[in-house]
């Protein structure tokens, strides 16, 4: 059976995540100590203690999700040494498989991930826009829907759940026009603004200089790509290309696991906190396994099914 590491995006932040590992290894601790250095503010106790709206801001939610989802891989592989066949995360998620197949260092994705999430909350901020799930739509039903509001795909969670954005009169049009397409069902979600959509442009403008400044490497595994759906290419400068793509593209989660099924993947490893990609896994192919590790006791139930 091959595994493929899988790792959180935005959403799944809860105060208290990373405690209980930082409590129970000084390594893990050291992670978070290290976060806060390079960061020049207290990360360790916004994750550890909160509060929920603090943890929400897209500059500390996304270095928090990474931190946490990378203290839960290091304490496995400190369990059960473990060899994944690819990595895989969904949108700031991605940075973390990235960091862990090599091609950033610990310290250059928490600087990204503070300055993507800055510039996307900034890019929120500025024009007033929103997502909206869409469930049960058909191909059509989908493509009628986005030329009849302006809105466009952001996120493909699996054939039945897609994520459409948009400007707020354009998400308050889609709720009106699934309905009349007979869509089963759309949920407007509660984001701060129109995440992998044309609305992030200032946001993907902003982070090149930064990828400017940090140093990417050839990953020592294949990390799937959201935007492409396929693994990543060898060349660093293309890697940096296609994560700027990724802010304003649209996050191809079902094609990155029908990509690590062809790869031979049969079992899916969540890291962080939360266990969205492991329902979503599910939801795309119910015969693929799936376990989590979002604390010591999902660790230690990862452990036992990893044998």
């Amino acid at each position: 059976m091959s595994d493929c590491c899988i790792f959180a995006g935005q959403g799944a932040q809860v105060p208290g995540m990373g405690k209980d590992f930082a409590e129970a290894d000084a390594e893990a601790m050291a992670l978070f100590d290290k976060a806060n250095a390079v960061l020049g503010f207290d990360l360790k106790k916004i994750c550890f203690e909160g509060p929920a709206e603090e943890l929400t801001k897209s500059n500390i939610c996304q270095p928090a999700i990474f931190v946490t989802s990378y203290a839960a891989y290091l304490a496995l592989q400190k369990a059960r040494k473990t060899d994944f066949a690819c990595a895989a995360g969904l949108s700031l998620g991605e940075w973390g498989a990235l960091c862990v197949a090599g091609v950033l260092d610990f310290d250059s994705t928490l600087k990204v991930l503070e300055a993507r999430g800055r510039f996307m909350q900034e890019a929120c901020e500025a024009t007033p826009s929103g997502m909206i799930a869409i469930v049960g739509a058909s191909a059509e039903q989908l493509k009628a829907l986005c030329e009849k509001t302006g809105c466009t795909v952001a996120n493909v969670n699996s054939s039945a759940q897609q994520v459409l954005s948009g400007s707020k009169d354009a998400i308050a049009a889609a709720a009106g026009a699934a309905k009349e397409l007979g869509i089963k069902r759309a949920i407007p979600l509660a984001t701060a603004g129109a995440f992998h959509s044309p609305f992030m442009a200032p946001a993907r403008e902003k982070l090149a200089p930064v990828l400017d400044t940090v140093t990417f490497s050839s990953p020592k595994f294949p990390v799937l790509s959201n935007v492409t759906g396929k693994p990543h290419s060898s060349d660093p400068s293309v890697i940096k290309a296609t994560m700027l793509e990724q802010v304003t593209g649209t996050t191809n989660w079902a094609a990155d696991v029908e990509t690590a099924k062809s790869l031979g993947c049969t079992r899916f490893v969540e890291f962080g906190p939360g266990k969205v990609l492991s329902g979503l896994v599910k939801k795309i192919d119910a015969a693929l396994a799936t376990c989590n590790v979002a604390d010591l006791a999902s660790l230690g139930e990862t452990v036992a099914a990893l044998g």
